[in-house]
């Protein structure tokens, strides 16, 4: 019985490992439609399907709560809105491979942040997410790509970004959602961002950066449906060297492939305006 198992087992390992291979060989080797100026056609509605809006590193599931100091260390604090099950932060198998390299001094705001998560998530406010937060928000996007350039609308906060294939030159000032430049290297969109304000974040987990991040994007089309997103983070300021993050992103197909509004600011304005009321709501 015993060697019975053992052969169906290793049967059972040796199919999933052909399998594998032979998906991973066809990604390799999968030639993307060809769009605008003859490079991949990659127009669309796009959404990911993980949790890394809410931790970018793995992370078992919990309830929604932000937590704070006691004497013994972090202990929990009065879950958010009392949503139960409802508000609790799903398990993810994290999107960033290995570690993130935080400087000593910027971890422990890392976790100052992670501490006052319901004062400081810029997400909270309806702020934009930038880069490349924006990719892997709960909502899905919209690339529009023509021989000149390729636009990008996001449904949250009705967020939307130009990355150029001939780069204008420097912005005048830091924006949300950055300055991106694109390019193609074979079948991979590859787009560095820069000048982005130093206010948002990666995650609800209180992960951030400063003014100096720097982020190098590749969308790479591996089937009809299913393109491979790396982003490639750099912030001398906040990490002691360059890390990453990869996830899949999905085309939405059928009534399903377009956006919907979420204009979020009015939902916001009663927890950011609503002190200065001459008359406080009840």
């Amino acid at each position: 019985m015993i060697n019975r198992r053992t052969h169906v087992a290793h049967f059972c390992a040796t199919a999933l490992l052909a399998l594998t291979t032979s998906i991973a060989f066809a990604q390799s080797n999968y030639r993307a439609p060809r769009g605008p100026g003859g490079k991949p056609d990659i127009n669309g509605v796009w959404q990911v399907l993980n949790t890394a809006n809410y931790d970018i590193e793995p992370h078992a599931a919990r309830p929604a709560m932000s937590v704070r100091s006691g004497p013994a260390g972090p202990v929990p604090a009065t879950p958010v809105l009392a949503l139960g099950a409802v508000g609790a932060v799903p398990a993810g198998v994290g999107v960033v491979d290995g570690g993130i390299p935080y400087t000593p001094e910027a971890l422990l705001i890392k976790k100052e942040n992670q501490e006052k998560w319901l004062e400081r998530d810029p997400e909270i406010k309806c702020y934009l997410p930038g880069i490349p937060r924006a990719t892997y928000m709960p909502l899905p996007f919209q690339i529009i790509q023509n021989e000149s350039s390729i636009f990008i609308a996001y449904e949250y906060a009705g967020a939307a970004r130009d990355i150029f294939l001939k780069d204008p030159g420097e912005p005048p000032v830091p924006a949300w959602m950055g300055h991106s430049v694109g390019k193609w290297e074979g079948d991979t969109l590859v787009v560095t961002v820069t000048n982005q304000v130093a206010d948002s974040w990666f995650d609800r987990s209180g992960n951030f950066h400063s003014d100096e991040l720097k982020v190098t994007e590749r969308f790479t089309p591996t089937s009809p449906y299913t393109m491979l997103y790396e982003a490639t983070i750099e912030d001398p300021q906040v990490f002691t060297r360059p890390w990453k993050m990869s996830m899949n992103l999905y085309k939405r197909v059928g009534k399903d492939a377009q956006l919907l509004q979420f204009k979020c600011v009015p939902f916001v304005e009663e927890l950011i305006y609503g002190h200065l009321r001459k008359t406080p709501l009840e």
